[in-house]
């Protein structure tokens, strides 16, 4: 009798962690499925660079150049426009604040913004060709990351006012937050990543990111302390955030210029200019690539919403490319007119 009820509880213990197991590997073996779901048309004039969004009201903040488009990204739809932004590259939001920063490349500021009002409060002077920009909450200090200067402006996001600039050695790039007073940015032209302290603002560790090339967009697993820097030679570099030490690579598309990691799934992005968005499954001793999603030529920026993991990129058709010169040997071809969008991309069912 005794046996017969030890052999029931057994298996009454055994069916659930079964199905853990089984739930388990076949997550793994069935990670999730991107595709571009809708696409959000903007039009108007200009180009683009980086995008923010506010995950607690689904508000999407693009750079256009000259002004900055407000977006609501579940209805789709254009809600409001900030003016006046010449040169916008990155915008950082500060919601507990009520604020937000804006930089400001061609008269190397930043326009510091009332979220529920959209305008603007001030204009900030900072470093030369502000670009990335980082609100760091634990701090609420405010990381601008001057590409020419290669210098990193702090500001205070309460006084709005420049506290401290520090000497990078190199051109920044994105920049993250570990939670924990940390600020991670990539070195475009030194190919390395540098950890900054954010209450001291001193560069606490630089590390190269060999084999990884002129690395650019940047993301973090602030659980597993993890840093994804997409590089230029068509690497993802993985690198331990505390020592520095290279984990893993990963093969991406040429162009990257934008990175995020989803941690509820374990995902890490890489928007990539060639025209797809390449798809890695983190694991606990290797990374995958599990999906190369055709997006458009010339999406080579994102954002994440981390509450609907839907995935945001601009897109646009674009002419042909003026001829090469002396003064510009490597020309872009210009947007076309009125066919800026922003492409929806999220898991299918």
């Amino acid at each position: 009798m005794r046996l017969q009820i030890s052999r029931q509880i057994l298996a009454a213990i055994s069916l659930p962690l079964t199905l853990v197991f089984s739930a388990s590997a076949a997550a793994v073996q069935n990670p999730p499925s991107y595709r571009v779901v809708n696409e959000i048309k903007l039009g108007g004039d200009g180009g683009w660079d980086l995008l923010a969004i506010d995950s607690s009201t689904h508000r999407l903040y693009v750079s256009r150049g000259t002004r900055t488009m407000i977006v609501d990204a579940v209805e789709g739809k254009l809600i409001a426009e900030i003016p006046d932004t010449p040169g916008v590259h990155g915008i950082a939001l500060a919601s507990e604040l009520g604020k937000g920063f804006i930089t400001c490349g061609k008269i190397n500021s930043v326009k510091v913004f009332d979220l529920n009002k959209n305008s603007i409060l001030a204009t900030v002077p900072v470093g030369n060709g502000p670009d990335a920009i980082l609100y760091e909450p634990l701090t609420r200090h405010v990381f601008v990351f001057n590409h020419k200067g290669k210098t990193v402006s702090v500001l205070d996001a309460k006084t709005q006012e420049v506290i401290k600039t520090i000497e990078l050695g190199g051109q920044p790039e994105l920049g993250v937050a570990d939670d924990r007073g940390n600020v991670f940015v990539n070195l475009e032209d030194t190919s390395e990543v540098v950890a900054l302290d954010a209450h001291d603002f001193v560069v606490r560790s630089r590390w190269p990111l060999a084999p990884g090339k002129e690395p650019t967009g940047l993301a973090i697993d602030t659980k597993n302390r993890r840093l994804f820097s997409g590089c230029a030679n068509r690497l993802m570099v993985m690198t331990d955030a505390d020592t520095g030490k290279m984990l893993a690579t990963a093969p991406i598309d040429s162009g990257v210029d934008g990175a995020a990691f989803d941690p509820a799934t374990e995902l890490i992005f890489s928007s990539n200019r060639e025209g797809t968005l390449t798809i890695i499954k983190e694991a606990a001793s290797r990374f995958d690539v599990i999906q190369t999603l055709p997006t458009q030529k010339g999406s080579r920026t994102m954002v994440l919403d981390s509450k609907t993991h839907h995935v945001y990129l601009p897109a646009a058709e674009f002419g042909t490319p003026p001829p090469p010169s002396v003064e510009n040997p490597h020309p872009r071809a210009a947007v076309l007119p009125g066919t800026f969008k922003i492409l929806d991309a999220t898991t299918t069912p």
